[in-house]
């Protein structure tokens, strides 16, 4: 298939800038798989289309302020580090900017002198691998130093930090929010609980290739990047019994539809305790072998994502859905409004 057959034109003006002081205030477009029926809803509409014995699938990972600003030792050169995964103690493959400036050997120093990296490598695409000294706990530091890595389309600031971090995240590791948790509180998820709707969770930490543009006329020549994901032993058999009595598994999220397809995958459609690296890549025509239903955002025009979403309807039931969410001026991506395909 051609790139340019996942494109829709988006108003720039419809890309929401800032979270919604109500988490549960974004609207919902519900898709009917059968019937490809379009419904406008109410994030809190989405307990009308759960049922009691269903599993609701949650990304509980943490994302990392980690975008760090520092100079160079020697010369006190400006030099912005993001770091994109932990390799090993504490060395980190990272993006430098400006990255000709960061060369093997390169010292930098972050805040008061708290935090200190050394250039150890290169990697692809433009990355350096960092190892950072300091006293104390690392994530601490990171803390107080580090700010929120938003994506690339948005410009504005964000006050609170803990805005773009899910009511339930815990796992520390990504380099961006899984955004379609975004929308739920924990009022929401007990009164869902309360209907006798099962919530699960696992964890992918998602890599700031989610924002990376595909590169490739033929969608089938793109090459995912690896993410890291793991599901508990106890996650795994609420799962499969979800399955045998009858139940259905919604996903909240691309990054947990491609953890539960890529378990789901290896373990012919069952699920199992396991972690490891994931590079699934889900586009029209995929049989999915886990999920029954997705709660997802709105994603960005030619992505991965939108690939992933079509091939749960049918792209022209998304591109049609897209158009109409236009028109209907929904907020789109990151701190924008929901979908429900069910």
């Amino acid at each position: 298939m051609n790139i340019e057959d996942f494109d829709y034109h988006l108003p720039e003006e419809l890309i929401a800038q800032t979270p919604l002081k109500d988490r549960t205030a974004s609207r919902l477009m519900v898709i009917d798989r059968e019937t490809k029926e379009i419904a406008n809803k109410h994030f809190p509409d989405v307990m009308q289309y759960l049922q009691a014995g269903d599993t609701l699938v949650l990304n509980d990972t943490r994302v990392l302020p980690a975008r760090l600003y520092g100079v160079k030792k020697d010369t006190g050169a400006k030099i912005e580090v993001l770091l994109l995964r932990q390799e090993e103690n504490d060395t980190w493959e990272v993006l430098t900017k400006p990255a000709k400036k960061v060369k093997v050997g390169t010292e930098l120093v972050f805040g008061d002198g708290k935090l200190t990296a050394v250039c150890k490598d290169f990697k692809d695409h433009g990355g350096r691998v960092l190892e950072f000294s300091y006293e104390g706990i690392f994530y601490e530091i990171l803390d107080q130093l580090g700010e929120m890595p938003l994506p690339p389309y948005i410009k504005e600031q964000l006050p609170e930090k803990e805005r773009y971090q899910t009511v339930y995240a815990r796992e520390e590791g990504s380099a961006a929010a899984p955004t379609a948790g975004l929308h739920f509180t924990n009022e929401l998820l007990a009164e869902i609980k309360e209907m006798g709707v099962n919530i699960a969770f696992i964890t992918l930490h998602v890599g700031l290739g989610t924002f990376r543009p595909v590169s490739v006329d033929t969608i089938e020549d793109h090459e995912m990047h690896s993410e890291f994901y793991q599901m508990t032993k106890e996650t795994a058999e609420l799962l499969n019994q979800t399955k045998a009595s009858g139940g259905r598994i919604i996903s909240v999220g691309t990054t947990s539809t491609r953890t539960l397809e890529t378990i789901a995958r290896d373990n012919q459609g069952t699920f199992t305790e396991s972690s490891g690296w994931t590079n699934i890549f889900i586009y029209p025509p995929y049989e999915f072998k886990a999920i029954d239903g997705l709660i997802t955002n709105f994603h960005l025009p030619k992505s991965t994502l939108i690939m992933l979403v079509s091939a749960l309807v049918d792209r022209e039931t998304i591109l049609h859905a897209y158009k109409e969410a236009v028109n209907e001026k929904y907020r789109f991506f990151s701190f924008g409004d929901a979908m429900l395909i069910i």
